[in-house]
């Protein structure tokens, strides 16, 4: 049977039964996981869910993504039950001129689970990937959706080097994690997302006053590297990564003055560049 969800045994389906018995409880964020086969995007999927009035804490999973995209409308695609594809809707109480640290909050969360399962090291490239070493592990996305925030993530999990979708990218199998069951690993992650956004939500959405902002960058691979910053309009600008503001803002010293930037595209240059 080709097609059976059970035909490759490295790759066994996720049991959406199994989910929802160890995460949705009374008082829990979580309030549902929905695990399907195949769809085009889980985040564009839950958009449509919330515009429907779907409540905070809905979870959806993919065991493979069609039309999966990144920042900048970068396509992320895998074969199916490689990775760890999974979408959050969020319906934050704190100020929106706060939720601009939602997104950094989840890569916090999944950086800390992963590391603690897989037992490697992994790191944040702000605003949003997941490093092992310089290689691109994870992404998170978040959009705003009708006073919702929907916070997806794609984590390699099983993928070999021959299935990478660029050749910067890496996997867990490929750095030998302790942990390649994408269920532990999924559990790991919400629950540590669940953590940090209770503190962040009790704290009124400062990030100082919740520990937020000190765990990102605990966990920064880009503070303290040289680094160009591509900009909207072709612009880019040449300095060194320093901290992350009070917003989660990136600051950067470059051409003599700093700079706090909310949006650009990170490029770690190496020492010598």
């Amino acid at each position: 049977m080709p097609d059976s969800r059970y035909s490759d045994l490295d790759r066994p389906p996720l049991s959406e039964a199994a989910l929802n018995r160890a995460l949705v409880r009374p008082g829990s964020l979580w309030t549902g996981v929905t695990v399907v086969e195949s769809t085009g995007s889980t985040n564009a999927d839950l958009a449509v869910l919330a515009q429907q009035g779907a409540a905070e804490g809905t979870v959806l999973v993919a065991e493979e993504q069609q039309a999966g995209r990144g920042r900048l409308g970068r396509a992320w695609s895998a074969p199916a039950r490689s990775s760890l594809i999974v979408s959050v809707l969020l319906r934050p109480e704190p100020p929106i001129a706060t939720h601009g640290w939602l997104p950094l909050l989840f890569g916090v969360a999944a950086a800390s689970a992963v590391r603690r399962l897989g037992e490697v090291d992994v790191r944040l490239k702000w605003p949003n990937d997941l490093l092992i070493g310089d290689r691109k592990l994870a992404g998170v996305l978040a959009e705003r959706v009708e006073g919702a925030v929907i916070v997806g993530m794609g984590l390699n999990v099983s993928l070999r080097a021959d299935e990478l979708p660029v050749t910067t990218a890496t996997s867990l199998a490929l750095q030998e994690s302790a942990c390649l069951d994408r269920d532990p690993l999924l559990r790991a992650v919400l629950r540590e997302v669940e953590s940090h956004y209770a503190d962040w939500s009790e704290a009124g959405g400062d990030a100082d006053q919740a520990g937020l902002r000190a765990a990102y960058q605990a966990s920064s691979a880009t503070i303290g590297r040289e680094v160009r910053v591509e900009l909207p309009g072709d612009r880019f600008l040449t300095g060194r990564a320093t901290g992350v503001d009070a917003s989660g803002r990136l600051e950067l010293t470059a051409e003599g003055r700093d700079h706090a930037l909310s949006a650009g595209d990170v490029v770690h240059l190496r020492p010598s560049a």
